[in-house]
């Protein structure tokens, strides 16, 4: 009963926050291209570092219909815990970019500050626009490596989280073996699109 206390406040705190993201007014065009600057930076360094860790996943990236990256902070005190980050969704048929955001929230004992970045690969155009549009996505396998299709091709060091959708989570120097975006929401940055 408190656990669900708890969880529904939470959400009603990430709610509410993704109402006021809009609330301060608009940016200078100045501020959106800087914006933009720096996610295209926060992209090419996530890359960079996934594929000198797990060299497959450059040929994964580069074949799925596309792609997001994100950079995300989080804090956890007591019980509580909520992160916000920022990425970018691309697709590499159109080569569209669509600028994003997240907020997380967490139930569960425990202190910290977290630092990741997550790559999510999408098979299939169709996930790729559900991701975009309707944004949420919840949970995910403990899986380190995940296969694909008949054939078996692995997504080494990916996690699947969905049917055509797969994430890398890395965290400091290495990838993660657990994805810890559960009770996350994705959303388009109105600002910078």
């Amino acid at each position: 009963m408190k656990t669900e206390r708890i969880l529904a406040a939470l959400a009603a705190t990430l709610v509410l926050a993704v109402g006021a993201t809009g609330a301060f007014g608009a940016m200078s065009q100045k501020d959106k291209d800087k914006a933009r600057a720096g996610i295209a930076k926060i992209e090419r360094d996530t890359l960079a570092q996934l594929y000198r860790l797990q060299p497959g996943a450059k040929a994964t990236v580069e074949k799925a219909a596309g792609y997001a990256v994100f950079s995300n902070f989080g804090v956890k005190i007591l019980v509580a815990g909520s992160g916000s980050g920022k990425g970018v969704a691309v697709s590499n048929g159109s080569k569209k970019r669509v600028y994003m955001k997240m907020l997380e929230a967490q139930a569960g004992l425990g202190f910290g500050i977290k630092k990741f970045r997550l790559v999510w690969v999408f098979d299939n155009d169709k996930a790729l626009n559900e991701f975009v549009n309707s944004g949420w996505q919840i949970g995910g396998q403990a899986s380190a490596t995940a296969k694909k299709g008949a054939k078996g091709e692995a997504y080494t060091g990916a996690m699947s989280v969905g049917p055509g959708v797969w994430v890398y989570q890395m965290a400091g120097d290495g990838l993660a073996l657990e994805l810890t975006g559960k009770g996350t929401k994705y959303y388009k940055d109105d600002d910078l699109n």
